[in-house]
Parts: C-alpha cells; sequence; structure tokens
C-alpha cells in the first residue's frame, strides 16, 4: 500500500518534532501491531491510518533526529512475548520505519507494559535523555501493570519520560494506561477520532507555544464495533442459550445475499460458539449447525455501528448417553451406540456422549463385546435426554497354556468363544473371536466354551460369565512345539504315528522347508519329507512344554 499524508501528521508531528516529545537524546516510538488494529475509526482501519501518517511525519523528519521503532503482536497471535526492536534508534531511520509499518502484520495480543520497559532498557545504555511514545489502540493484554512500570521507571533516576497515545480507546480504558505517562512525568492523549487528536495534540503537546483558543468539539460520530455480529442460539423457542459445553459446538455460517437475490457460493464469514464477528450490513443466509441440529434463515446485519443479533432456534434437544458394562461400574470406552432418526439424521460415537438432536423419535442400538440392546429415544426441543443403559456383562480372559505352568504367549493362538447350547445339527454359535495371549470377551451372563487353536494342538473349555465379574479361562494344550529345518524347500508333513484301521495314517500338520515350525499335542508322529516323488520318513516323539528341533534331509 502506498502511504499518504493523512491524519497521522496531526497525532505525531508536535510528538516528533516540537519539544517536548522528541526533545534531546534518543526516542523510541512503540507502535501498537495487535490484531485490534484492524478495527475502524471513521470508517477506516487504524492500521491504515497509523502507516499513512507515520509515513507523512517521518517524511519531514531532521535527518538528525535519532529515533526508532518497536513493535508488538506483529509476527504471531496469542503470544505475550512477540515484542521486537524492528529499527534501532538512530539518526537518518525515518525511511526504514515506514518500510517496515508497510510490511507489518497486525495479528497478536497487546504485551504494552513489556514494550515499554524493552523500549526503555535499550535508550537507558546512554546517559542522554531518552523519550518513547506508545501508541496502543487496547490495553494491557498480558498480565502485566503499566501503572507499577511507570513508578518503575521514574524511580531508577534515567532522565526518561513515556508519552502515551490512547488510539479509539475509552475512558476508562485509558485510565489503565494513562498513569505510563503520567507516573514518568509524559503525557497521555486521548483520541476518539481524528479531528479531536488532532484539536487535543495542539493545546497539549506544545508547552512552548500559547494556548489556543478552546474550539468546540463536534458532536462525535457513532464508532464503529470490531465486531458486530453476536449470533443467539435457543435449542427451543423462547430460549434461553445452552450451556457453554453445549454451545461451544455451535457453527454460523454467513452467506451473502446479492441485490438480485442470489446467495453466495463462498461464506462470508464463520462465527463459533458464544464469540462475536464482524460483517458488512446487508442481507445474509445464515446456516446454524450444532451437532446434528441444522436450521437455515435469511437474516439482516445492521450498519457497523450497531450490534446485530441474529437468531437461530434449532427446534432441538440434548442426548446425554452413558454405557456401562456392569451396574454400578464406570462408563466403557469400547462401548459403541448409533442414533437413526427421521430426514436421515444419524451419529455414533463410543463410552460416554453428549450430542445435540433435533426434536423426533430416535431408534438407539448400544453394544459391547457380544452384548447388544435396541430401544426407542424421544429427543424433546429445549430439554436435556439424560440416558444411563447397562448393557449387562462380565469379562471373560482367556490363555493357554503348553503344559501346567507354561503360559503361549505371543499373537499365534486363535482364540473364539462359542455358546455353550449346540443346536439340531450339533454346532455351537460362534460369539467371538482373536487372536493372541490374554484375549478378553465382553460377554453377557451365560454359559460358553473358549476353543483355542495354536498349530496343530487345540483346547476347549467350558465357562461361565456373570455380570460386573472377570472370569479367567485356562486352556491346557497339552503341546510342545517341533521346529524342522530342510536344505531347500521340501514339502514336510506330520502324519499321526499309528496308522487307522485302514492302514492310513492321519495328517496333523504340513509346511514347507528350509524352515517350519508347529505346536503339536503330546504324542508320537512320523514327519514325512517329500520332494519330487521321493519321500523319507523320520519318527517324532513330542512333550508337553518342550521344543525339539529336527535337521530333515533332502529325501
Amino acid at each position: 500500500m502506498r502511504i499518504s499524508r493523512t491524519f497521522f501528521a496531526a497525532l505525531l508531528a508536535p510528538s516528533l518534532l516540537a519539544a517536548p516529545l522528541l526533545a534531546d537524546g534518543k526516542s523510541i516510538i512503540v507502535l501498537d501491531a495487535s490484531g485490534s488494529m484492524w478495527g475502524q475509526i471513521d470508517g477506516r482501519p487504524k492500521l491504515e491510518i497509523a502507516r499513512e501518517a507515520l509515513a507523512s511525519v517521518l517524511s519531514g523528519l531532521d535527518p538528525a533526529t535519532e529515533i526508532g521503532l518497536m513493535a508488538y503482536g506483529h509476527r504471531e497471535k496469542g503470544s505475550c512475548q512477540d515484542i521486537e526492536l524492528v529499527v534501532p534508534p538512530a539518526a537518518g531511520t525515518a525511511e526504514a520505519i515506514t518500510d517496515a509499518a508497510n510490511q507489518m502484520k497486525f495479528l497478536g495480543k497487546t504485551p504494552l507494559t513489556e514494550a515499554v520497559r524493552r523500549a526503555a532498557a535499550e535508550l537507558k545504555s546512554t546517559e542522554e535523555k531518552a523519550t518513547v511514545i506508545l501508541i496502543t489502540d487496547g490495553i494491557e493484554t498480558c498480565e502485566a501493570d503499566p501503572c507499577a512500570l511507570g513508578a518503575e521507571l521514574e524511580a531508577s533516576g534515567v532522565d526518561f519520560t513515556a508519552h502515551v497515545v490512547g488510539f479509539g480507546l475509552t475512558a476508562e480504558e485509558g485510565a489503565t494506561v494513562a498513569c505510563l505517562a503520567e507516573n514518568t512525568g509524559g503525557k497521555y492523549i486521548q483520541a476518539k477520532d481524528a479531528g479531536s487528536l488532532v484539536e487535543a495534540l495542539k493545546t497539549t503537546v506544545a508547552a512552548a507555544e500559547p494556548e489556543p483558543a478552546p474550539v468546540p468539539e463536534p458532536a462525535p460520530a457513532p464508532a464503529a464495533l470490531e465486531n458486530n455480529v453476536d449470533p443467539v442460539l435457543y435449542l427451543a423457542e423462547g430460549g434461553p442459550e445452552p450451556e457453554a459445553d453445549i454451545l461451544d459446538d455451535a457453527y454460523f455460517y454467513f452467506y451473502a445475499i446479492a441485490a438480485d437475490g442470489s446467495v453466495a457460493a463462498d461464506t462470508t464469514a464463520t462465527i463459533y460458539g458464544a464469540s462475536k464477528g464482524a460483517l458488512p450490513p446487508g442481507k445474509y443466509r445464515m446456516v446454524t449447525t450444532l451437532d446434528e441440529a441444522v436450521v437455515t434463515e435469511e437474516v439482516e446485519i445492521a450498519p457497523a455501528t450497531e450490534l446485530s443479533q441474529p437468531l437461530a432456534v434449532m427446534d432441538a434437544g440434548v442426548l446425554k448417553l452413558t454405557l456401562r458394562p456392569s451396574p454400578g461400574a464406570d462408563p466403557d470406552p469400547d462401548a459403541f451406540w448409533e442414533m437413526h432418526g427421521p430426514d436421515e439424521v444419524s451419529d455414533t460415537g463410543y463410552g460416554q456422549a453428549q450430542r445435540v438432536f433435533p426434536a423426533g423419535e430416535y431408534g438407539l442400538n448400544a453394544k459391547l463385546g457380544a452384548a447388544e440392546t435396541s430401544q426407542s429415544v424421544v429427543i424433546e426441543a429445549g430439554k436435556m435426554t439424560d440416558l444411563d443403559l447397562v448393557l449387562g456383562v462380565g469379562l471373560a480372559v482367556v490363555d493357554a497354556t503348553y503344559a501346567e505352568g507354561m503360559t503361549v504367549e505371543g499373537d499365534d493362538q486363535f482364540v473364539e468363544i462359542f455358546g455353550a447350547t449346540k443346536d439340531i445339527e450339533g454346532n455351537r454359535k460362534s460369539v467371538g473371536y482373536t487372536y493372541g495371549a490374554g484375549a478378553k470377551f465382553d460377554l453377557p451372563a451365560g454359559d460358553y466354551v473358549a476353543v483355542v487353536t495354536l498349530g496343530a494342538a487345540k483346547a476347549e473349555v467350558p465357562f461361565t460369565v456373570k455380570v460386573g465379574e472377570r472370569t479367567d479361562i485356562i486352556a491346557p494344550l497339552n503341546a510342545g512345539v517341533a521346529a524342522f529345518t530342510s536344505p531347500g524347500e521340501e514339502f514336510i508333513e506330520i502324519l499321526a504315528a499309528k496308522p487307522d484301521i485302514n492302514g492310513n495314517r492321519a495328517s496333523i500338520a504340513y509346511g514347507y522347508g528350509p524352515a517350519w515350525q508347529s505346536a503339536l499335542p503330546a504324542g508320537d508322529y512320523i514327519v514325512r519329507v517329500s520332494k519330487g516323488d521321493k519321500t523319507s520318513e523320520t519318527p517324532l516323539a513330542v512333550k508337553a512344554g518342550e521344543r525339539n528341533e529336527l535337521a530333515l534331509a533332502s529325501p
């Protein structure tokens, strides 16, 4: 942006060029570059006025004047440490200060006290007179006391003066920073608009000049609001607004409506929860979402000098859901729920949840392991439905052993749970399965059979589950491990040692070389190795809890 010479020249011209603001010694301008400088005075952003005026004043400054620039809030949001000596005080710095202001972003917080402290520290490096001019449109936001700093600097014995320009501050806000100037013998200038600021400087800055005759101040124009839109949300007609933990999830999307009635494809602004926003005056389509509830309406935003509060009535209620495995137990984070209702509204989650749904009747399904329940839920506008569901399960934990006291580790064993009762064909219904040691199952109360398979070894253990209780099941495989190596990719088959009545040996397990192993029930076997049309056989004895390693030759 090219900088012109306008209003701010009147603000800083006396400050920089005439006694007493820029007298002997060095001076530093401390410039507020926080996000609030996007606010407007007489329809123009304050940061734009500041940039233009600063360029105008500095362009006529005596090149011998030693002056610098410090800024805060210009590099990052939300940081109280975003303070930088952008241009050190020196002669001939006018152009550097102008360029720095032009490139500066305005987006952070207002650590004005620490900024002035750092400017004073920079100037105290010499015994010359030191002057700081603080230009701020906001009050301290970083938990510091500007009044205490003023007293501290005055007591330091250094010839230091701080002047404060309150740019668009209210009288109450100005009082919180005026003490910084007063405690160092400086001046506080409160500027509500361009005209009043010029008159204030004429009568208060140039102490060597006679005071001009008082000029009646013009009636102040209404001040533009930094945030002129504050949406209001009710769950039901007549309110009130919901609690903060619910309202925080609300989104208000604004789409501008043109004179021909067309609606913009992209949002002009989005406002969240209880926060406010800024919009030019005009008509908008406001789309409000709160979890599963959505309301669309046309609203009108007043000029920036007035606060607009468009209302969204969601016709919705709150479901507070808790899923417990057993009575009195803590909510289970693995318990899954889903809600389905009219107009294809649906939502899902785990354990505990608080959600907003449009008023109506919904179907709720909840699951935890093999337990499942369904019920109807009625959501009423403006009301909370507190639903605490007990799924009624116990915990079954299954481990397997090779032999007594030797637990199977790792993830190789396959664990499946069946109902204890068999159907007419003799089959049991599978209710869940997983892999690995310490397999856990949430099961409704009842009788079950755990089947653990590891290689060619298998064990079945019946057990009973009670709601709210843990049942530990040990499945004894009575097995060992046989590990084989061979010269190449030979086919390795484990056969029963004894043939059946027809003279055939049952195949127990098989694999391929050069390395293969399998768990086998304790007993005697024949290891058959095949390569092409050649075979060889080797006897094998497996003992529970032992590992047997065999090196097999190619047949």
